[in-house]
């Protein structure tokens, strides 16, 4: 299985200005496979060390920073001679010793020359706790679940995965249905690692909603376990909440949907402990489209959205044929998996801030507005071939925009005041020609 950000590391590696690496993002979406194949491929030896109920690493790291005696140590835990020339150390679940991450600025400022990969499910609740953090002395970088490109890799579709990166749109299009079919089984799928394996073995929907499953309970066991428990309860509302309030018309998120009567002040801490696991995105509104966006946000009024299509999918407990043949039943909640497909895409492959934008009435939304380079994007999200854009035509007569997108099964096309990208070429949005 090949992940894109292993070209992210190889530049972190030959980096002169180098720090210790830390990789954030939700339990299971690959992050230990990430850094160990790394250190397979890209380095002669790896030393592996899991902190998780790691009784000598906690000892070994409760004295004091002296990196000597600490290298020294993780010789001897991973069985493995490191060398600072040709040596990857991985520090996995490094949440669980705070001052293992706390020992990440020592390395940066006097032992840089250790190439040092850490990462942990529960890091933002950690940083959040009160952990003394590395603040200007790591690197960060972020993993989301397999994206499109990357579970067209996973099925050995390798030649349409350069034929997306070739721009070739006169191309692109012939070959249309094929993408348009791979999307519709990635819609079900989604890009959890462990279900894109399982379906690239068995062909077997059935299974793959079975795995979705399974790591939808493990994730409610660990609110049991790691969320304090007065929050626990609230922290499942909101979870399960989420495709009834991505099922309205209207996808902002609303307390009372939840529980009648209920306020924000009431679930402030656990959405916050769910957007820091990397669950849940929050999509702010913006009252405005100037630069920056994020200066006009609008923190009352947001969508929220999982970290993955397929878990959406299993949630609701949509089948694979209703995706696969279409459903006219199944409209309504098709718009919110094909607003979650793209988020997703927006988020895997690119660094754009995101939010969306509705009138003030609430009667006209753009689904998403980032902002590429100079140019604020407003982009419209279409689930069919229905092409009717109101909502943005009223958004590009206001603010008057030079480049507005709408992303739908059509195929590309460029008009005077719109480009239509297909659904499966949207995470491709960075290196497109828009101008």
């Amino acid at each position: 299985m090949y992940r894109n950000k292993i070209e992210e590391l190889i530049k972190w590696k030959n980096s002169k200005s180098r720090k210790p690496l830390i990789i954030r993002g939700a339990r299971q979406v690959g992050k230990t496979w990430l850094m160990q194949e790394f250190g397979k491929n890209y380095y002669e030896k790896c030393a592996y060390i899991n902190f998780d109920s790691n009784n000598r690493m906690e000892e070994l790291f409760s004295t004091d920073f002296d990196i000597e005696r600490i290298v020294q140590g993780l010789k001897i835990e991973s069985g493995v001679n490191i060398e600072p020339e040709n040596t990857l150390i991985i520090f996995d679940e490094i949440q669980e010793i705070p001052k293992a991450l706390t020992s990440l600025k020592y390395f940066c400022e006097n032992a840089n020359k250790y190439h040092i990969v850490a990462a942990g499910s529960l890091l933002g609740v950690a940083m959040h706790e009160g952990t003394s953090f590395p603040v200007g002395k790591v690197d960060f970088m972020d993993l989301y679940p397999l994206s499109y490109e990357e579970f067209l890799e996973a099925l050995g579709e390798k030649e349409l995965v350069n034929l997306l990166k070739t721009q070739n749109m006169e191309l692109i299009n012939i070959f249309s249905d094929k993408f348009k079919n791979y999307l519709k089984q990635y819609l079900f799928i989604g890009g959890m690692p462990e279900v894109v394996a399982d379906y690239v073995q068995n062909k077997d929907f059935n299974a793959v909603r079975d795995k979705q499953t399974r790591l939808l309970e493990a994730y409610e066991q660990d609110f049991s376990k790691h969320a304090p428990n007065n929050i626990v309860p609230r922290i499942r509302q909101l979870w399960n909440n989420i495709p009834t309030q991505l099922a309205k018309e209207n996808k902002k998120f609303i307390y009372g949907l939840v529980k009648q009567g209920a306020r924000a002040r009431e679930y402030e801490v656990a959405l916050s402990w769910l957007i820091d696991c990397g669950l849940v995105y929050q999509i702010n509104r913006v009252k405005d489209c100037k630069i920056p966006l994020v200066a006009y946000q609008d923190f009352n009024a947001f969508k929220l959205y999982l970290l993955d299509v397929g878990l959406l999918c299993a949630m609701a407990q949509i089948d694979a044929q209703t995706i696969i043949d279409g459903n006219s039943i199944f409209v309504e909640f098709k718009g919110a998996l094909t607003e979650q497909f793209v988020l997703t895409e927006l988020k895997a492959n690119t660094n754009v801030p995101i939010f969306y934008w509705s009138s003030e009435t609430g009667i006209a939304e753009v689904d998403y507005i980032v902002q590429i380079g100079k140019n604020n994007v407003p982009i419209e999200v279409k689930s069919n071939e229905n092409l009717q854009s109101k909502s943005l035509k009223n958004f590009v007569q206001k603010y008057n925009t030079k480049i507005n997108i709408r992303t739908s099964m059509s195929n590309y096309r460029k008009e005077d005041w719109l480009i239509n990208i297909p659904l499966y070429l949207i995470g491709n949005i960075s290196n497109l020609n828009l101008s």
